[in-house]
């Protein structure tokens, strides 16, 4: 995603900054206290949301969020000022929301929330992993076939470990009731061979007597979520890896 920020006042915008940062940590943050120089560098980036100060010298706010949509009409606008007496010019530009100073990352994460033109989830990693609703793997857009309901019950329990290791003990009582641990084996070659497949192998670590994923390789939904990633954040709809009855979110 990425966000643009605009204020004349370098002690506001620094505020604003940082309240962003705080609700979406990961998300490309740029920043101008220029709001000419603002759109002349960004008016061909595609800009998904844009925090505006209405009252700036040279190009106000309603101006700069005009000159923004005319180059991209979905960019979702929000407008940052001390005045509410434009509230009703911003809403007649369709701007997607309205914050009265000081901006906080209550406020921002409100309108983040619910912004008009909904931002879509964009995996940028080979390997996309989709844990809500039911669980699957993609990868390159394309769903990953294991050879065993098994295996892909075991990369997705290490999904959900998030990075962290899982011995062959926790491994065999999640999977099974009684002592498999021989056909494990099988299950952990099935699932290096179906990575290896497509080029991802590097995604599956062992180290010593464990096992877990390499999280900074994938994508996943649940992750994002977890960043206050909006995107993710529609997705959820109370269901994660529903075939999976060992699975629960932790919000």
């Amino acid at each position: 995603m990425v966000i643009l920020l605009v204020d004349d006042e370098e002690l506001q915008l620094l505020r604003l900054k940082n309240a962003v940062e705080k609700v979406l940590p990961t998300e490309r943050i740029l920043c101008y206290t220029n709001p000419l120089k603002a759109f002349e560098e960004n008016k061909n980036v595609k800009v998904d949301v844009a925090f505006l100060d209405i009252e700036m010298p040279v190009l106000s706010g309603l101006q700069l969020a005009k000159k923004l949509k005319s180059v991209n009409p979905t960019v979702n606008v929000i407008f940052v000022t001390a005045y509410p007496q434009y509230a009703v010019n911003a809403y007649e530009l369709r701007a997607s929301g309205y914050i009265t100073k000081p901006a906080t990352a209550d406020k921002i994460k409100i309108e983040i929330d619910g912004l008009r033109y909904p931002i879509n989830f964009k995996p940028t990693k080979r390997l996309y992993v989709k844990c809500f609703g039911n669980f699957e793997v993609f990868c390159d857009g394309l769903p990953l076939k294991f050879q065993r309901s098994k295996s892909k019950e075991l990369f997705a329990y290490l999904v959900d470990r998030e990075g962290s290791g899982v011995n062959v003990n926790e491994l065999n009582a999640v999977l099974w009731e009684e002592d498999h641990k021989s056909y494990l084996r099988v299950l952990i070659a099935d699932v290096q061979a179906t990575l290896k497949s497509v080029g991802v192998e590097d995604v599956f670590v062992k180290r010593f007597n464990e096992y877990c994923i390499d999280v900074s390789k994938v994508d996943c939904d649940a992750y994002e979520y977890k960043h206050n990633n909006p995107a993710a954040i529609r997705m959820y709809r109370g269901e994660y890896m529903i075939q999976y009855p060992w699975a629960i979110f932790e919000e």
